[in-house]
């Protein structure tokens, strides 16, 4: 076996068992919770995932608040204009400057235009509000496992191959 191998093998088994456990325990989480589109929680853990508690609570906090502005904006508009592609193209650039006026990065702006999107494009019978608290709450379960995951079963750095002692 190739120092490569040997060097990736133990790192990206322990790497794939986190993250299917907090997969499922997202999903399950938020199923608990009976939430229409539970598979919004792992996809949302997947994405946030990190290294470190540290980069998993700064990654996450901005996401949060990005979905939350998306899911309030998306429900006071849909309340109010229903799905229109320009209502709904204002809204995508109008949250920018939002995001930016109360210190937000890009992430919590992709974040709450994602969850600006499902809100005002995705057909449903339910009222907006209660599709964007769906939402909101389905991400929220994402993070919230994501950053127990973090905290519970910290990620160990693995040193590169190029750093890693060389075998005979």
């Amino acid at each position: 076996m190739s120092n490569r191998v040997e060097w990736i093998k133990r790192p990206v088994l322990v790497h794939s068992a986190r993250t299917a456990v907090v997969a499922l325990a997202s999903l399950l989480a938020a199923r608990l919770f009976r939430l229409p589109e539970a598979y919004w929680a792992p996809i949302t853990t997947l994405m946030i995932t990190q290294s470190s508690l540290g980069e998993a609570f700064s990654v996450s906090s901005q996401r949060f608040v990005g979905t939350l502005i998306g899911a309030v904006v998306g429900a006071i508009v849909a309340s109010y204009f229903g799905l229109h592609v320009l209502v709904f193209a204002s809204c995508v650039f109008i949250m920018g400057p939002l995001c930016a006026a109360v210190h937000l990065d890009r992430s919590a702006y992709r974040f709450g235009g994602v969850t600006l999107a499902i809100v005002l494009l995705v057909p449903r019978a339910g009222q907006a509000w209660q599709i964007a608290f769906h939402r909101f709450a389905e991400v929220s379960i994402g993070i919230v496992v994501a950053l127990i995951l973090a905290w519970v079963w910290p990620e160990r750095e693995v040193p590169s191959p190029e750093n890693s002692p060389k075998h005979s």
